[in-house]
């Protein structure tokens, strides 16, 4: 994958600049995304993501939901990459956690939260995605 100048990427047919703000939430908007749960849970996103040779700009585990702000090939597609994300979260948090399979029926809602990092300049969505924890 090439790296231009100007913040674009390419792989083989596509030069792109695909940033995405995604935002989704355990179950019921259980508060389970804490002691220890939640560093793991970035882990797990930072290993996922560069294995699928996409980029983390910058994520935010709150006690009931998580923010993802991140770059993926078009051709790849944002819809995969957080489907993944959430199933590979869930299985393994669920398996390293086993106090998460009595408070859940699953870890995640099926729904989330994405838009494209456009309509504003990605310092404001980035420092806003950093502030979480500080709200």
């Amino acid at each position: 994958m090439e790296k231009f100048e100007v913040g674009y990427k390419s792989n083989r047919n596509v030069v792109y600049s695909c940033k995405y703000h995604v935002i989704w939430c355990p179950k019921y908007r259980r508060k389970v995304l804490v002691d220890g749960v939640d560093a793991r849970l970035k882990e797990i996103i930072f290993d996922a993501v560069n294995e699928l040779e996409a980029e983390v700009i910058e994520v935010e585990v709150m006690p009931d939901h998580v923010h993802l702000l991140f770059e993926v090939d078009p051709q790849y597609g944002v819809h995969k990459l957080v489907k993944y994300l959430k199933g590979l979260s869930s299985n393994l948090l669920r398996k390293e956690f086993p106090w998460l399979k009595k408070r859940l029926p699953t870890l995640w809602t099926n729904s989330y939260f994405v838009s494209t990092v456009g309509g504003a300049p990605l310092q404001v969505i980035k420092q806003y995605v950093e502030r979480q924890k500080q709200v």
